[in-house]
């Protein structure tokens, strides 16, 4: 992580401190979310998603660095597949079709997947929310 990047997380990180339970509950919740069936690529094109959409520059920076750092996706159509999910799934506060979900489990994804999503949402709706109220965004 580069140096600007790491000094803008960590100032995220003290100004989130200012509610324990916030920065707790995010906490948590990230590790959950890191321990899900999805594969790396998957959760990081979650956590973008979500970021690009809620305007979290800082999220958008760290996670877009991360996704590089994982090195080139094996099947990028896949990624875009649960990036369009995540999107829906947004869209629809959860209310997705059934064309929609049978969509995204045709690249292999699973219900427990889609499941997953929502749970990444969630997390990173925090995360992001958080920054952007307390400035760090």
């Amino acid at each position: 992580m580069s140096n600007d990047l790491a000094a803008r997380t960590a100032n995220a990180v003290a100004l989130l401190k200012d509610s324990p339970h916030t920065l707790d509950g995010f906490l948590k919740l990230s590790e959950i979310f890191e321990s899900t069936t999805l594969d790396a690529h998957s959760r990081e094109t979650v956590i973008l998603t979500v970021a690009a959409r809620n305007q979290c520059h800082l999220c958008v920076d760290m996670h877009e660095e991360k996704l590089t750092s994982l090195g080139p996706a094996s099947n990028p159509e896949r990624l875009e597949a649960v990036r369009q999910f995540t999107l829906q799934v947004l869209a629809g506060s959860g209310a997705v079709s059934d064309e929609e979900l049978a969509r995204f489990q045709g690249f292999g994804y699973t219900r427990q997947n889609a499941l997953e999503v929502v749970l990444g949402i969630g997390t990173y709706t925090v995360s992001t929310f958080a920054n952007r109220l307390t400035r760090a965004a």
